[in-house]
């Protein structure tokens, strides 16, 4: 019995994957790349080579139609990985990516990437767990888009870069953000967004000035949870 507890413990006890430590201890080649904001990372079409980690900063996801029409696919944040398609036999990249604020982006190639993942095992096994998360918080993101109001989208947009869920201590800082770029995220206009947060200011969910950082105060959940 004690030897099942110490199992059972150990297993609580396992780290939090941390893909950083994880490039780090493993000394692959990498490389690292300094982005400014609205900086593009690279576009719809570009030859897929490489998977990005974000070290520091945002990166916006977005998919340009025939008809010149954007679609923000995802937003992502520090700790996050992307275009990790080539590791699949991806070609082309499908969509552009965007730094939304200065970003420092560590890049590795499609073959070192795969090779490592090949000779360590159980840091795949959780190297793919860490993406399988960030892909349910995608499509939980186009069901959002699907089915809530532009007001609770909003909230919840804010609440996601703010890293509410992600970490058991969110930063409650909304990096420097533009009313335009929410509008693209959230799907609606900038007019609307700016309706929105003003509600937001009134009522006390959110504290911001302009485009200065928004703070977000636990209270705006209640627009999520609210039907």
């Amino acid at each position: 019995m004690k030897a099942v507890k110490a199992m059972k413990a150990a297993k609580a006890a396992k780290p939090e994957f941390s893909a950083q430590a994880f490039l780090e201890w493993a000394a692959v080649a990498k490389t690292v790349v300094q982005y400014g904001r609205d900086q593009v990372i690279f576009t719809q079409g570009d030859a897929c080579e490489h998977v990005m980690y974000i070290q520091s900063g945002g990166v916006k996801l977005s998919v340009l139609s025939k008809t010149g029409k954007e679609a923000v696919v995802a937003m992502l944040g520090r700790g996050d990985f992307f275009g990790e398609g080539c590791l699949a036999g991806q070609v082309l990249r499908m969509g552009s990516a965007t730094a939304i604020t200065p970003s420092e982006i560590f890049c590795v190639g499609k073959t070192e990437l795969a090779r490592l993942l090949h000779q360590q095992h159980e840091m795949s096994d959780r190297f793919i767990s860490h993406l399988l998360t960030r892909n349910i918080r995608i499509e939980e993101d186009l069901i959002d888009q699907l089915f809530n109001s532009s007001e609770k989208r909003l909230a919840r947009t804010l609440l996601m870069l703010g890293q509410y869920g992600k970490r058991a201590r969110p930063s409650r800082m909304v990096p420097k953000i533009s009313q335009e770029t929410l509008a693209e995220m959230v799907g609606t206009t900038r007019s609307r967004v700016n309706f929105f947060l003003n509600k937001f200011r009134k009522l006390g969910f959110i504290e911001y000035e302009g485009e200065r950082p928004i703070k977000i105060n636990s209270s705006l959940l209640t627009v999520v949870l609210h039907d």
